[in-house]
């Protein structure tokens, strides 16, 4: 507290007011002196290594901004690469499912016409099987009329009749008759 009276004090004396924010001729010379060598100081040696700093910053910067385009180059080079690549994989999968398609279509008639083929053969063979059991019954109905007729001759007759000849006679018999159908 003793300090504070003492300052007061001293400021009463040189008087007030004003004058204490002006500075003196010699404070405007030292502060003038001290800003000088600051400044010479500052521009010899930190400015160089700022001014460096500096353009060392830009010259990475620019070449940071260069490899940033060279890169959206690349990418966009990429993209157009693989949109490419998928519009031919579009392409090459409709190609293999059209394919696909024309292929099935051409198996499909293939196994129709076999199967068509095939109900031909079989309908064939049927008719061929029935004709040839026709035949054979008719050949079976044949001979059993045959072996009827002479029977029955020798019933009505009473007598034996010779077998083979009778058998021939009604073979002609019955041929007459088919032949006149």
């Amino acid at each position: 507290m003793l300090a504070t009276v003492l300052i007061l004090a001293a400021e009463a004396e040189e008087g007030g007011g004003i004058d204490i924010l002006i500075p003196t001729t010699q404070e405007w010379i030292a502060a003038a002196l001290a800003f000088i060598i600051v400044f010479g100081t500052m521009w010899k040696f930190a400015w160089p290594s700022l001014q460096q700093t500096l353009e060392d910053r830009q010259k990475a910067i620019a070449g940071q901004i260069q490899d940033a385009e060279a890169t959206k180059v690349e990418a966009q080079s990429l993209l157009e690469d693989y949109r490419a690549q998928v519009a031919n994989a579009k392409a090459e999968a409709n190609e293999i499912v059209e394919a696909g398609r024309t292929q099935g279509e051409a198996v499909k008639t293939d196994i129709i016409a076999k199967a068509e083929a095939e109900g031909r053969l079989i309908l064939d063979k049927a008719r061929e099987d029935a004709g040839n059991e026709k035949a054979r019954a008719l050949g079976e109905a044949r001979q059993e009329v045959a072996n009827l007729s002479i029977d029955l001759a020798e019933k009505v007759v009473g007598n034996s009749l010779d077998r083979p000849t009778q058998q021939g006679l009604v073979n002609q018999y019955l041929a007459d008759l088919e032949a006149g159908e």
